[in-house]
């Protein structure tokens, strides 16, 4: 198993529990609300501008209550992703009229803090390496363009299929395999290492 197949398969463990379908749209959202700052997160690079679009996202998914458990998981990440890239125009829009040019990243992320407790009642090393294998991909996935990220996330993390990714990420699904690809290669070459 290659080190990006570990650490995929690392984060899919902490997740693996919520295979099936939640019964009420309140459970799907509390199963899914990690993962989706997470996601935002990686995004927008900043914790409280993750915290708000998760938020309007999970408010708009009350709007869509009476709709299929089937469909939450796609109409879910489809309005975040949206709430997202808003929330990154918004941002370009106020650095570019209200502050002059800044060079770096004014608000890093802590990952070692961020990262989930993925098997608490493990052993001690066994989390430091859970721990450990989730702060590099997170710290790779970073690095990515923006839909690369999405796609990979969206693939391989949430393990939804090639068309619901396409329909989420608003393009065709020969991007959407182009971009995983790109994603695949970038995060191997960086993670290497880490074997």
């Amino acid at each position: 198993m290659t080190a990006l197949g570990a650490a995929a398969a690392t984060v899919r463990e902490a997740t693996a529990n919520e295979a099936e379908l939640p019964r009420t749209l309140d459970a799907f959202l509390d199963g899914i609300a990690a993962r989706a700052f997470r996601f935002a997160e990686l995004g927008l690079r900043h914790r409280e501008d993750a915290l708000d679009v998760v938020q309007d996202a999970m408010l708009k998914m009350l709007g869509y209550r009476e709709r299929p458990a089937a469909e939450w998981t796609p109409l879910f990440w489809s309005i975040l992703r949206s709430r997202i890239v808003d929330a990154q125009r918004r941002r370009t829009f106020r650095l570019r009229w209200l502050r002059p040019q800044t060079t770096g990243d004014d608000d890093p992320i802590d990952w070692n803090e961020a990262a989930p407790a993925l098997h608490p009642e493990s052993d001690p090393a066994r989390s430091h390496d859970s721990r450990e294998a989730y702060t590099r991909i997170a710290d790779a996935l970073r690095t990515l363009p923006a839909r690369q990220r999405e796609a990979f996330t969206l693939r391989v993390i949430e393990e939804l299929d090639v068309a619901t990714t396409a329909r989420v990420m608003g393009c065709s699904e020969g991007s959407v395999k182009t971009h995983l690809f790109r994603a695949r290669e970038a995060l191997q070459a960086q993670l290497e290492e880490f074997r």
